[in-house]
């Protein structure tokens, strides 16, 4: 795969076209991966540490040595090259996305944006269900036509190459996308970036989005916090502690995102662990995700070396902060309990048009991947009253 198709140097960045693409890495990419897994250079651990200082090592050398030995890229290199993609350039920036039209002639464009540690892989489960209700047990009114891109500095939409990517430049690329894709009137989803997003897209566009749906929302405490409930006051209180602890990764993409790019750029075991200790800690324990999927989800951040610009958006977005534009399309929300941050309703409805809510008991921050079931359900009810 030349660079042009990670998202690279050799593509137009004034060129407006839809360009057909398809996954192809070169053999070597793959053994040089290998010899580097071979070649790891081992840290030393506390005795009985577990997680507590992080991912333990036995662990990840579990882990690395199934990707090493057993695991099969050029298997999900297969499975995604299943679907249409494409890549197109919007405000100099490359954009690769799945487009995967429904049967349904009436189907609702939907735009489905991941987050980080995650990718386009999120969304494998749900695609069929979503665009082809009939076949997967439900109705062929649900049916939708979905736009699934790689936020810019992500995987196969390739690293940015200017500052300023930031979540609204985002919404308004992907209302650039939706419109290029000849969609007047559509919905939006996302969970974590995907969420910031999504409600800055129905901001930015809210002529054409129908309604935006998320499942994360942070909702600050900010006013009267008065009136809340004990439930209520629990979850603020689970948001602070995330942000105390937990959330020391945020912080260094934040600060250092350079600093942090030559240590996951240049050492797969350390990108594998970067990405699989989020996946550890942020899932329903549960919802089992299997390692193939997470370790397709780590090749695709080590293929495209985009370590250190997926994290630049953590960098612009904290400049930015504050700044959000007002979402006055209608909002619905998927509560998930084991998500990193559970929202507080009153005080999500001050800030935004809430017309749906539904609160799961089972699911985490990556529902689409760990309760596939709820998240299509949920969109189907939601967007139901649109059509």
């Amino acid at each position: 795969m030349d660079n042009s198709n990670k998202g690279g140097s050799t593509v137009d960045q004034s060129d407006p076209s839809i360009r057909p693409f398809r996954i192809e890495i070169p053999q070597n990419e793959l053994d040089g991966l290998r010899n580097r897994l071979a070649g790891t250079r081992w840290p030393d651990e506390l005795p009985d540490a577990g997680w507590r200082y992080g991912v333990p090592r036995e662990h990840l050398k579990e882990l690395t040595e199934y990707w090493r030995t057993s695991y099969d890229w050029r298997k999900y290199e297969a499975q995604l090259n299943q679907f249409p993609q494409f890549t197109t350039t919007i405000d100099g920036a490359n954009v690769h996305f799945l487009h995967v039209r429904s049967p349904e002639k009436n189907a609702t464009p939907l735009i489905l944006t991941h987050g980080w540690p995650g990718s386009i892989v999120e969304f494998l489960d749900v695609i069929g269900p979503l665009t082809d209700p009939r076949a997967n047990g439900g109705n062929s009114t649900d049916a939708f036509h979905l736009v699934i891109p790689s936020i810019p500095g992500y995987g196969f939409s390739g690293t940015t190459r200017e500052a300023g990517w930031n979540v609204r430049r985002i919404a308004f690329a992907w209302s650039v996308l939706m419109k290029r894709l000849g969609y007047v009137a559509y919905g939006a989803q996302g969970g974590d970036w995907g969420s910031a997003i999504s409600r800055e897209l129905g901001g930015v566009d809210p002529e054409h989005v129908i309604g935006v749906h998320v499942n994360y929302l942070p909702t600050i405490p900010a006013g009267d916090v008065g009136n809340l409930s004990e439930e209520d006051k629990a979850r603020l209180a689970r948001l602070e502690l995330y942000l105390a602890e937990p959330a020391g990764y945020m912080k260094i993409q934040a600060s250092r995102p350079q600093t942090l790019a030559y240590g996951l750029t240049d050492s797969p075991v350390g990108q594998l662990a970067w990405i699989a200790e989020k996946f550890n800690e942020w899932i329903d324990p549960a919802c089992r995700i299997e390692i193939d999927r997470l370790l397709t989800n780590v090749m695709i951040y080590w293929l495209t070396g985009t370590a250190g610009s997926s994290a630049r958006l953590y960098y612009e977005s904290a400049a930015y902060r504050g700044q959000q534009m007002p979402c006055p399309v209608p909002v619905g929300v998927a509560v998930f309990p084991h998500d990193l941050v559970l929202p507080v309703r009153r005080l999500a409805e001050r800030k935004y048009k809430i017309v749906h809510w539904t609160e799961f008991e089972r699911g985490g921050h990556f529902p689409a991947i760990e309760a596939p079931d709820l998240i299509v359900r949920d969109l189907r009810t939601f967007f139901r009253r649109f059509r």
